[in-house]
This record gives C-alpha cells, structure tokens and sequence, in this order.
C-alpha cells in the first residue's frame, strides 16, 4: 500500500477522482508496494485499481493510454524507503568519511530497484528468493552486481555479512533467466586481488553470455581510515601487475567469445604510468560510469569534435578569457585539451588549475570527490578569468551542491568570479568553452 501525494490537474487520475491522500493497494489484483510493481502491472490495457479512501476501499476500472503514468505522485521515487545496506565491508567508503558532511553522504543504499532504474550496484545480500523470483518475472535487466569477489569465505571476510558467499548462487539463477549482469570488482591489496582477482574473472566467465562487462577498480582510501581495516593503497608497480592480469585475460575472452568483457578503470592506469588504450579497446564503453574508458572517450569526442568546428570554418568573435579546475587524475588530459583549444582558437585563453584533494587526502585524485573548501583554498589569489569552469562530478546529480555543502553560490562571494558547470564529455566541454549553445 502506497500513499498518493498528488494528482496531476488534467490528468486521467483527474478526471476519475483519485485525491491526494488516496492509498494504491493493488493494480489488476496485484498488492503494490514500490515503483517496480506499479510499473510493471500498469504496463496492461485494462486496468483495475483497488484505492482505500478514509478507510473504505474504492475500485475503479479504465482503459489506459499507452503509457502507464496516468498522473498520479508519490512520497518518493521509489513509492517506498531505500533499502539500506546490512553489510560492513573493510573496504566502504562512507565508513571513511569525516563529520559534518550532508546527512545524505552517510546512508548506505544496496537496493535492487534501484540497480534497474538508475544504474546502482548492489551486492544482492539484501535479496531473499522471492526478490530473485521478482527481477526474473519482471525481466528486471541487466542487474549491477557488486562481487567483489567469487570466493565464498574471503567475500564473507571482506563484507563482514555471513550470508555474502551463499548469495553468489543467485548470480546462476539470473543468468539462467536471462537477466543481463554488470559486475564491478573493488580491489583491495592483499585480499581479492592476484590469484583471488584469477579466480574471480574464470567463475564470472561462466556466466557469459548473460555476463555484459566486468570493471575492476581500485579501493578508495581516504585519510579518515582510524580504527578501521588496515588496507594500503596500490603502488604503481602494482596497478602495472594489475593491468596486465585483466588485459591477459580480456585478451582471451576477446579471442574466444569476440569480447573483452573485464576492464580495469582510467585510475590503474594513470597511477602505473601506462597508456589508456584506445577507443576500439573498450567497445560500447558499458562501464564508463566505473571510471572505465572515461578519459579515452573524453579524448576521442574531443577531437571529433575540435575537428568538425575547423572544417565549418568556426571562429571566437570577442576574447575569452577562464579558468577550468580539475582533479589530480585528469589533470594532464583537460591540460592538453586545453592547449589544442587554444592553439584552434587564439582568442580563447584557458588556465587549468588541478586541485589537490586535502579534505579527504592525496591519495583521492578523482574529481568528483573534490569539495568546495578545496577549490576556495587552493584557488584564492590566482588568476581565473571571467569565468570557472568545474565538471559536473563535483556536484551532486540533483542539487547545486558539492560534498561539504557548500554551493557553487559561495563560491562566487569567496572568489569573485562566476562559476559554471562544465559537462564532462569531450564535445560538450569544447563547446562549452567556446560558448556555443
């Protein structure tokens, strides 16, 4: 049972006289109790709903349009709480964070629904056999699987949850229906990765075809790890070691199955000093929001790009002079951007400034963990231009707000200068700054 927030004006939900405050038992006989069900069973032309008004149950009956949202809000996107992670992995980055961040930071989501809809990993410890039962009528595909490992105990030892190894079963059992699945593997030195990361890509192998992609990425360590697992950050001979174990291994599988299915992320290679591939090697770049690829593709939109403004004959009416901020790991790349856009277009003067991420520690180089108190310190009394340009990372999604609160509004008043959002593809970073809508 789901509570209705309210009604669209105008709406079919409208014009039958549902009212706010109404609650949405079922749809067609079928109890609902999130957004998954409700999507679901509205999916059907004849349509049957069984509402509960001041205590009395009211049934109304329609024939819907093609599109199951007939007007009606709920409390949530979700039409039900989060659900909330049981495990206690020695490698969790909210387990890392100071105090004093937005309260939001601090819940930790391992929610199947929202794998399906928006792209979350979970690491199914959460799901008993009915859930299974419900993504494989439902077709609920792919599913984002966090494996971390394939090992029953060591998963067990790394997630501190008695029931992480068991789970491993219902990879089969989604595979076997049909469900497309994404893993991501965290590595941390010492536990799951060597022999354990072998391991693991050879059991996940035999999932394939319903097996789409596989990233493998570095453990985040922050500097607030007291009184936690001792874990140690990769040296770059051993992101090197790493990079060569999956490539040997992505090489097979590309032989074999026609392809590579296992990926490290950017920031193996750029802490080993080794080239990224290029953009063939990462086919349809299905992992892109692991970090896999992000920089390639970024470079190759890029310059499709630069070179399609040369060919039109594009050229800066007025001067522009700003400034773009990045992190430690992208620095080099967004600084060759940089100099190629300014090289094309002489009027264009860009100062790339890479930001040191003090608040949770050197050892954080990526961009989208970099706070407001970071820029403010770090580029008080440089030279910045008209304008700022910072990647949309930093914020989150749904709110102008970086991690420690602090609005891109603040900024402005500490700084004295303008500050946008800059997209984070190739293409639209270029036409960003060019200033072309």
């Amino acid at each position: 049972m789901v509570r209705v927030t309210a009604v669209q004006k105008g709406s079919l939900a409208d014009a039958m006289g549902i009212c706010p405050e109404d609650r949405l038992l079922a749809v067609n006989g079928h109890a609902i109790k999130d957004v998954l069900d409700y999507r679901f069973y509205m999916t059907e032309r004849e349509v049957t709903l069984l509402l509960c008004r001041d205590g009395k149950e009211l049934t109304l009956r329609f024939s819907k349009p093609e599109s199951f949202d007939i007007g009606l809000d709920f409390a949530s996107a979700l039409m039900d709480e989060k659900h909330s992670c049981t495990n206690h992995c020695v490698f969790c980055f909210i387990d890392q964070l100071p105090k004093g961040l937005r309260k939001s930071l601090y819940f930790k989501d391992d929610d199947d629904r929202l794998s399906f809809l928006h792209g979350n990993y979970v690491t199914l410890t959460n799901l008993k056999d009915e859930d299974i039962d419900r993504i494989i009528e439902m077709h609920l595909s792919p599913v984002n699987v966090s494996v971390h490992t394939t090992n029953p105990e060591l998963r067990v030892r790394m997630m501190k949850n008695k029931h992480a190894g068991e789970v491993l079963s219902y990879l089969r059992r989604l595979a076997d229906a049909g469900i497309s699945l994404c893993a991501q593997i965290v590595l941390c030195k010492g536990l799951n990765d060597g022999d354990e990361l072998d391991r693991t890509m050879h059991d996940l192998l035999a999932y394939y075809p319903a097996l789409k992609s596989c990233s493998i990425v570095p453990v985040g360590l922050t500097k607030f790890r007291d009184h936690l697992f001792p874990l140690e950050p990769f040296t770059k001979e051993d992101c090197k070691a790493v990079i060569d174990e999956v490539s040997a291994f992505g090489n097979y599988c590309l032989k074999t199955y026609g392809t590579r299915l296992f990926y490290c992320s950017d920031e193996f290679y750029l802490k080993a000093s080794v080239p990224l591939p290029n953009d063939e090697f990462y086919e349809d770049y299905s992992q892109i929001e692991n970090g896999v690829g992000m920089i390639t593709s970024f470079e190759t939109d890029f310059g499709y790009e630069l070179d399609a403004l040369k060919e039109e004959g594009f050229a800066l009416e007025e001067r522009r002079s700003l400034s773009v901020i990045t992190g430690v790991a992208a620095a080099s790349t967004i600084r060759g951007a940089a100099e190629k856009l300014t090289e094309a277009f002489p009027k264009l003067d860009i100062k790339v400034y890479e930001v040191v991420n003090h608040f949770f520690g050197e050892n954080v180089t990526v961009a989208g963990l970099l706070t407001g108190t970071d820029l403010i310190e770090q580029l008080k009394g440089k030279e910045l231009g008209e304008c700022v340009y910072f990647p949309a990372v930093m914020l989150k999604a749904d709110e102008e707000i970086f991690l420690d609160d602090k609005t891109p509004r603040d900024l402005e008043k500490e700084l004295g200068v303008q500050f946008r959002v800059c997209p984070c593809g190739g293409a639209e970073f270029v036409r960003t700054l060019l200033g072309i809508d």
